[in-house]
Order: C-alpha cells, then sequence, then structure tokens
C-alpha cells in the first residue's frame, strides 16, 4: 500500500511537470514572433555568468528570462543589431558579472564594433564593480544613481590553505607532480603560497591590472597615472565618482533614457530586450556556408559510454562523439575549436587530442582560447592548427600530477580498524587508508615523468617546436595569452572576429561570403535533463565547489595522473 502511494504521488508530480512545460511551450508557440519597430533601441543586460556552452532550455518564460546568454550568443546579438537599421541605440546594465578576464575583452571589443556604426551606446550602473565597469567604459557616455556606489578600487587573488584543518582531522592529501609550478594540491598540503606561486599570481595581477588601467584610460580619455591615482582613492559614491571623472552624469534610469532618445533623436524610447531580439533575424547578417563552433568548457574527465556533453564539464566520450559529428558533416566547411577549461583526467585529455587531430585532417581547424584553456584545456588545443587566445587568457600549465587521499589518521581518531590483504607489489599504491612509502612514491615519480614528458612531446609537435625549447616554458606554470604569444605557445591575440578570419582563410571561404557559425554541442532541453541519469559525483562537487576550488573531485575518486591547472584564479 506504502508503495502504490508513493508511486501514486510520483505519478501526480510527473504529470503536473509534463502539464506545466507542454502548456508553457504550446503557450510560447501561439506567441507571435517579436516585432522590432523602427527607432528601436537594444538593452542589453549582462548579469551573472557568460557561458560558452549553451544552459538547458526551459520552456517556461518566467524562467527562460533568467538563463544567461553564451558568449557567441551575446557576440551574434551585437552583429546583428549592428547591421539592423531599425536598432538605433544600445543601452547597456551589466550587473553581477561573474566572468573572466578574457572573456570581458571578448564583451567590451564586441560593443566597440558596435560603435563603430556610429550609433549611440550608453551604459547605466547599478551597484557596480570592477568587472562592470570595464565593460561600460565600452560605452559613449557612463551613468549611475545619484546615491550609488561604484566600487572600483584594485585587484586582488586571495589563496586558501586547508592543510591546518586537515592535520586536526586526520586527513591527509599526498601528491607528487612534475613542475617546479605545478602545484595544484597546495593548498591540501601546504599553509602558505610557494615562491613560484607567488611569482606567477603578481605577474598575472600586474597583466589585469595594467590592462584595467589602459581600458579605463581610453574609455575616459584620461591619463593612465592619473587613473592609477583615482582607483587608489576607491571606492567611490554617486558625486565622487563624478567628480572623478569615471561617470557622465548621476541619473535615474528614466532621465538616461531621456537624455538618450535627445541625443539619438527619436520620437519616442522604443526598448527591445536582448532575450526578443535574438528571436530576430535580420536579412544579410548570417549566410549558408557553416562553421562548426565546438565548445569544450569545464573540467576533463573520462566519462561513460553514453555520455553526451552536457552542462557541468567536458566527458571525452562526449566530446568526442561531438567531433565525429562534425567531421562526418559535409556541410561544414570550417570549425572553431572553443576552449575555457583548467584541465582534468589526463587520458581524458589525450582521448580528446586524438579525435581533434582527425577532424583537423579533414577540415580547416582553429582553436579559440576563452577565459582559461589550462593544463589538459591547453593539451587538446595541441593539433597543430593556428591558435588564438586573449591577452588575459590563462593558458599553458604544462604539467601533471598525481594525488590520493589518506584517511589513516581520521580512522585512527574515530576508531576505525582496516587490514588489508594484497597480491601485487603495487596493488595498495591508491590505498586510502596508507601512506605513499618511499617505493610506491617512487613508482609513481617514474609514471609522471612519463606523462610529463609525453605532454611536452606534444605541445613541441603541436607548436612546431624542438623539446628543448619548450620544456622551460612547461614546468606546469600558467601563462597570459600576451605572455603566451612571445613565447611561441599561441599564434594571435584575439577572440571570435580574427577565429572566423582564419577558419575563412583555412577554409577558403572569401571575406564578401557569409557565413553562419553552428554551435555544438546545441542546446538541451529540459526533457534531456530529466531523462538524463543523474552523476553524484557530480552532485557533491558542485556542493563542494567553495571548499575544493577547480580540483576535479570525480577524476580523483576514479584515480588517474591529472593535467590540472595549478590555482584557481578569482580576481576581484
Amino acid at each position: 500500500m506504502k508503495k502504490f502511494a508513493l508511486g501514486f504521488v510520483i505519478g501526480l508530480v510527473f504529470a503536473g511537470l509534463a502539464a506545466l512545460i507542454i502548456g508553457a511551450a504550446a503557450m510560447r508557440l501561439s506567441d507571435r514572433p517579436p516585432v522590432v519597430a523602427d527607432g528601436s533601441t537594444l538593452v542589453l543586460h549582462l548579469e551573472g555568468e557568460l557561458p560558452e556552452q549553451p544552459p538547458v532550455t526551459l520552456p517556461i518564460p518566467f524562467l527562460e528570462e533568467q538563463q544567461s546568454m553564451t558568449v557567441v550568443e551575446t557576440w551574434q546579438l551585437l552583429r546583428k543589431a549592428a547591421a539592423d537599421s531599425r536598432i538605433k541605440a544600445l543601452v547597456l546594465e551589466p550587473r553581477e558579472l561573474s566572468v573572466g578576464w578574457a572573456k570581458l575583452e571578448e564583451l567590451r571589443g564586441s560593443i566597440l564594433a558596435f560603435k563603430k556604426t556610429g550609433k549611440p551606446v550608453y551604459a547605466y550602473l547599478r551597484g557596480a564593480g570592477t568587472k562592470e565597469y570595464y565593460v561600460a567604459t565600452a560605452a559613449d557616455r557612463v551613468f549611475m544613481a545619484p546615491e550609488d556606489e561604484l566600487d572600483v578600487k584594485g585587484l586582488r587573488a586571495e589563496m586558501m590553505f586547508v592543510k591546518g584543518t586537515l592535520d586536526k582531522v586526520g586527513v591527509g592529501l599526498e601528491f607528487e607532480h612534475v613542475g617546479k609550478y605545478k602545484d595544484a594540491p597546495d593548498m591540501f598540503t601546504r599553509t602558505t603560497p610557494t615562491p613560484e606561486t607567488l611569482e606567477v599570481e603578481n605577474q598575472i595581477l600586474d597583466q589585469y591590472f595594467g590592462n584595467l588601467i589602459a581600458v579605463i584610460a581610453e574609455g575616459r580619455k584620461k591619463q593612465p597615472e592619473a587613473v592609477k591615482a583615482l582607483i587608489d582613492d576607491g571606492p567611490f559614491v554617486g558625486k565622487s565618482a563624478l567628480d572623478g571623472g569615471l561617470v557622465d552624469a548621476l541619473l535615474f534610469e528614466d532621465e538616461m533614457f531621456g537624455q538618450l532618445k535627445d541625443a539619438a533623436k527619436l520620437d519616442s524610447i522604443k526598448k527591445v530586450g536582448e532575450r526578443d531580439y535574438a528571436k530576430v533575424e535580420v536579412a544579410g547578417v548570417d549566410g549558408k556556408t557553416k562553421i562548426a563552433f565546438i565548445v569544450g568548457q569545464g573540467e576533463i574527465t573520462r566519462g561513460g559510454t553514453n555520455d553526451t556533453v552536457g552542462n557541468d564539464g567536458i566527458t571525452a566520450s562526449g566530446l568526442v562523439k561531438l567531433m565525429r559529428e562534425v567531421k562526418n558533416d559535409a556541410s561544414i566547411k570550417g570549425v572553431i575549436l572553443r576552449i575555457d577549461s583548467p584541465g582534468g583526467d589526463g587520458i581524458a585529455s589525450d582521448d580528446i587530442l586524438h579525435e581533434a587531430k582527425s577532424l583537423s585532417a579533414k577540415k580547416p581547424l582553429v582553436i579559440s582560447m576563452s577565459d582559461l584553456a589550462a593544463s589538459g584545456g591547453y593539451f587538446i588545443a595541441m593539433t597543430g592548427d593556428p591558435v588564438v587566445a586573449y591577452p588575459n587568457t590563462l593558458t599553458g600549465s604544462i604539467g601533471v600530477f598525481f594525488g590520493k587521499v589518506n584517511l589513516r589518521g581520521l580512522f585512527d581518531k574515530v576508531g576505525i580498524a582496516t587490514y588489508t590483504l594484497k597480491r601485487g607489489r603495487f596493488s595498495d599504491i591508491d590505498s586510502t587508508t596508507a601512506p605513499l612509502d618511499d617505493e610506491q612514491r617512487a613508482k609513481l615519480r617514474r609514471e609522471i615523468e612519463t606523462f610529463y614528458k609525453g605532454f611536452v612531446d606534444r605541445v613541441a609537435a603541436g607548436r612546431k617546436k624542438p623539446y628543448d625549447t619548450v620544456e622551460p616554458l612547461a614546468q606546469g606554470r600558467v601563462w597570459l595569452g600576451a605572455q603566451a604569444k612571445q613565447n611561441g605557445l599561441v599564434d594571435e591575440l584575439g577572440g571570435l572576429d580574427r577565429a572566423i578570419e582564419l577558419v575563412r582563410d583555412r577554409a577558403k571561404i572569401s571575406s564578401s561570403e557569409k557565413i553562419v557559425l553552428v554551435t555544438y554541442p546545441p542546446k538541451r532541453s529540459v526533457w534531456d535533463v530529466l531523462f538524463t541519469r543523474s552523476d553524484e559525483v557530480a552532485q557533491m562537487e558542485s556542493h563542494l565547489r567553495p571548499f575544493i576550488g577547480r580540483l576535479p573531485l570525480r577524476a580523483l575518486v576514479h584515480g588517474g595522473i591529472l593535467r590540472l591547472m595549478p590555482f584557481t584564479i578569482d580576481v576581484k
């Protein structure tokens, strides 16, 4: 009886959910396509993440509105609006952006490209921080409310070390790594950063801060030294932001639109939001020539036999399927492989690189790096094809490490006894109930040195350089795109526009021929999610993310040698 009752309740829940979704979908189908009136203003709300991969499609209007647009969708939107004679102005409203510095460069560059049309661009700030202001500096005029705060005060990078906590509970994490900069596990094994970590972190902060100063100076028509002095007085409230020349006027939003109406010589303000405008087709923007835009976003793991590419990382099985689909599609004339990944499992990375080379042999391929293409994320880019990165892309980190958990101390504290029987000299090398002994550690050292040499070999082949030239640039060191270009680790500095130019050239597509980017993987529906097997480790990983940073729990659970970026960088 209890089982029947439970089944009845579950059935009702699913029936209700299905009715809600089908009803909402029917409502959407009955809606008329959005109409853009002549003299419209595109209002672009930029909030939260700007993912590379399309999120799950929710056919419920008020939920769909909350979903973030992807990088390429935003790029397409601004490109379309620039060509649309009905769009007379652009208003930016950035808020609580959670993106890296390379994506900020892409976003700002797309806005500057729109500005070349001569259409006015205004930015309205609400509780803006440094990232929001970075984007706003691309506008002709910047506004904020009279008593709002502009939280621009410089940059900082914070590192967390939890060894002291682990020692208290009797948990040890043991690692072996190759490369003096390959210090991904340091948060678990040290209480302070190494000199090498401090060296790299300071270099990153210096470049980010220098770029921030240059962007503000250009956008606000100030001297860099004046901007630097101004930032030392931040954050700013209302009048101090105005007095410092960081904003143009202190107005409420409706007053800002009033000024825009006069400046653009509009009869009235006719707003169109980014979600509605994304559904509008503008003749002459896209063509019929297809370029595949394959996205690899997140940590790299091996995945299962039936995996598809989802929103929780890169699985080798899923990404390989996508690349084979593109390879066998005769309508695809060229490919951009877009990478936003800190790396992960070494074997999975090798599988992906192998398939990427196979794809490259059949179709013109260009690699485009986003915020992050480090360690395994850099490894899978080594096809020998052109690599494009932003000046602020985090890349390189050519190195490997192996780690395991030792719970012996915790077991002793809580009274758990274990007894191990073994056959095979190293059968307990990955045991969680005992530390590594000297012989096991030496064995692991030989293994990861082999993996490291293989990594450097792949990079040397992909970059067409001698091993001895690449190896000093490896050592697990993270480089920014500008440094990587100087060192020959990437070919070009730029974003989506430059990647498309290179694909056109390699595929012999003339500059006058219109192209269309076809995104892989495509958007998933809510049904895909409901009927996909739940990954319990992925769920656990999401809950632990604030504490474990980018360390891939799934990869550690399954064991293996990892190609992973040495630290998480979140500069604020």
